[in-house]
């Protein structure tokens, strides 16, 4: 289009020389060329001048549309590069909850553990702390387990397997030998013995109980049963004796009542 421009500058030119062809006649021929060289290399040079303009401009559009091509390029890279890491803080607080529930979860269930753990210690506990109980009138404080051991032994005579009362009572009393059941266990140790009709080691132990307690409230019964245990054995006379020893103990006693009618079976 430039060069179009410069055609149409040049043709003017030329036209306007025509026009003043009545003036060129004054001119010689040589004038004429050098008029016409001179207007040729004004015209070159205005080609070349718009040329050059016209290639800075083309160029410059170039760089600054390459400029922009590149800006936006790194903004694209950049857009890009930003929803990654969303992506990422995304997928990361998604773990982050999972592990917080998880954590919440082992921190409930830590808890209930130990809250079962702490009540199954208090209820052990309390299987081993002391207990009141009430034994021939009189109040003790004895280990729970010990109170199951001798209940058990009771429990087994009062069933009637007296050769397991033995056993149980004897055990109990090697393992609790000061234990306030102590007194009352030998009473029932010797009952034991004498349902399972041994007399020799009933009438020792019945004996050994009124020793060593005479004021058991149960001393005026193990008398009695010491004399029927003579009596089985075919010792009327030691029966008698041994009866007449309670009603001078323990005249007012049940047992002593009883002894009086059991006085007139045996033999003098």
């Amino acid at each position: 289009m430039l060069r179009a421009r410069c055609w149409l500058a040049t043709s003017s030119l030329l036209a306007g020389l025509l026009a003043t062809a009545p003036a060129a006649a004054f001119l010689n021929d040589a004038e004429a060329r050098k008029a016409i060289n001179d207007l040729r290399e004004k015209v070159t040079a205005m080609e070349e001048a718009a040329a050059k303009r016209e290639a800075e401009a083309s160029s410059a559009t170039a760089a600054e549309r390459a400029r922009q091509a590149e800006e936006l390029a790194a903004l694209r890279r950049s857009l890009l590069e930003l929803n990654n890491q969303i992506v990422a803080l995304r997928t990361e607080m998604a773990r982050l909850s999972g592990a917080h529930e998880t954590l919440a979860r082992e921190l409930a269930e830590s808890q209930r553990r130990q809250r079962d753990l702490a009540q199954a210690f208090d209820e052990r506990l309390k299987l081993l702390e002391p207990v009141k109980v009430a034994i021939d009138g009189r109040e003790f404080m004895v280990e729970q387990g010990e109170r199951r051991a001798y209940e058990e032994a009771l429990e087994a005579i009062r069933g009637g397997d007296f050769e397991r009362s033995a056993a149980l009572f004897t055990g109990f009393l090697r393992r609790y030998p000061g234990s306030p059941y102590a007194d009352t266990a030998r009473f029932w140790l010797a009952n034991a013995h004498y349902g399972r009709r041994d007399h020799r080691q009933a009438i020792e132990l019945f004996r050994a109980f009124v020793t060593g307690a005479p004021q058991h409230p149960r001393a005026p019964e193990a008398l009695l049963a010491l004399a029927n245990s003579q009596a089985e054995s075919k010792d009327g006379r030691a029966a008698r004796r041994t009866i007449e020893e309670l009603l001078k103990a323990y005249p007012s006693s049940e047992a002593a009542a009883a002894g009086k009618d059991r006085l007139a079976t045996l033999p003098r």
